[in-house]
């Protein structure tokens, strides 16, 4: 059986270190906003080079709360893509803000700058660009049109820890970056888990008040906010793990480099590395017309794989109202096509020529 992600391999590479963390946060009994919380705060902040970061419960969380930073309101429309997960759109609807969608990048899946501008109103807020899979949406443009148009650019990061952009890292190029570490991202815990980075100081402060209950000091409730701490114990794993994922990210892309050197077949469609971004492959997406028919071998000879998305938000039965005008094509076709390969930095060169072997021999 080779799994979509083993979570096992890389626990017992770092056990030793992780229940001695675990264990010190047990014999403390801080639990909430500890200190490795703050000081997991100030590495990540230091790990992007801003100033702020802000932990979560979770990075469905970190985007709700950035946008509520944003003061992003009823009625207010904010542009993303349709090809992601739902947390990204959900959260707009969940402040009765309105999604507007714009088609993606066949080769990057992610949000075409190009199309941004025509889906611009006096409504709108806000621009949530996705960094999928790991490769970086093309910012520079997105930054352009926000700053002509006066809109804040909040970055989902969730697939993306320690992706570059123009030698920057992603979430540190917008004024907001968010991350998910939930248990199967690039850099994760062992539950869930977000945090929110920004270089202003005036988000950051909201966000801190947001993600506990609304207040600055406990009983004193200054707005209606939220239960969302990241827990201490939480903290500590990722605080382990941030010290690898540099190395880890490295094992994805030698991961991708042999699928690419593997899988020979000339109808299958491998995801497309800008030569000035850096891909840290949360997933290794490919696309072909037969996607079903290789799903269906692969399973057969005990390898996992999964559709990341087959049914884009635009058509998803809790967005039916918006009244989208006209198909989303790319990101459609997509949907129709795309199927991720097993991908984790611990996966074997011999894995890799397995996964690759049934797919080159697919009817």
């Amino acid at each position: 059986m080779i799994p979509m992600v083993d979570l096992r391999r890389q626990y017992e590479s770092i056990k030793t270190e992780i229940d001695a963390a675990i264990g010190e946060v047990l014999g403390k009994t801080q639990f909430i906003l500890g200190p490795n919380v703050a000081e997991l705060e100030r590495e990540i902040a230091g790990f992007h080079d801003v100033s702020h970061a802000v932990g979560v419960a979770n990075g469905t969380d970190a985007l709700l709360l950035a946008l509520r930073a944003c003061d992003i309101r009823q009625d207010d429309e904010v542009i993303t893509t349709p090809f992601t997960f739902i947390a990204t759109a959900e959260v707009i609807g969940l402040l009765r803000a309105r999604p507007v969608f714009v088609d993606i990048k066949p080769g990057t899946f992610n949000i075409d700058p190009a199309l941004i501008e025509k889906k611009i109103t006096a409504r709108t807020r806000a621009i949530i660009p996705v960094h999928l899979f790991g490769h970086p949406a093309d910012m520079d443009p997105v930054m352009d049109i926000s700053r002509r148009y006066g809109l804040r650019v909040i970055e989902d990061c969730a697939q993306a820890f320690g992706a570059l952009y123009r030698g920057r890292k992603v979430g540190s190029i917008g004024d907001f970056g968010c991350f998910s570490f939930f248990p199967s991202k690039n850099l994760a815990c062992y539950g869930d888990g977000g945090m929110v980075i920004t270089g202003n100081q005036d988000m950051a402060e909201k966000i801190r008040i947001l993600r506990n209950h609304g207040g600055r000091v406990k009983y004193y409730h200054d707005v209606l906010g939220y239960n969302s701490r990241l827990d201490e114990i939480q903290a500590a794993v990722l605080r382990v793990k941030l010290r690898r994922i540099e190395a880890w990210n490295e094992g994805r892309r030698r991961a991708a480099a042999l699928y690419r050197t593997f899988i020979r077949r000339e109808d299958i469609i491998l995801p497309d590395e800008a030569p000035d971004c850096t891909h840290v492959y949360h997933q290794f997406t490919i696309r072909s017309t037969g996607r079903d028919r290789i799903m269906s071998d692969l399973s057969s000879r005990g390898i996992a794989s999964a559709v990341y998305y087959p049914v884009p938000l635009h058509l998803q039965k809790v967005f039916a109202g918006l009244g989208e005008e006209g198909p989303l094509q790319v990101s459609e076709r997509s949907a129709a096509e795309v199927l991720s390969l097993p991908m984790f930095p611990e996966i074997t060169e011999e894995e890799i020529r397995r996964v690759s072997d049934v797919i080159n021999r697919a009817v």
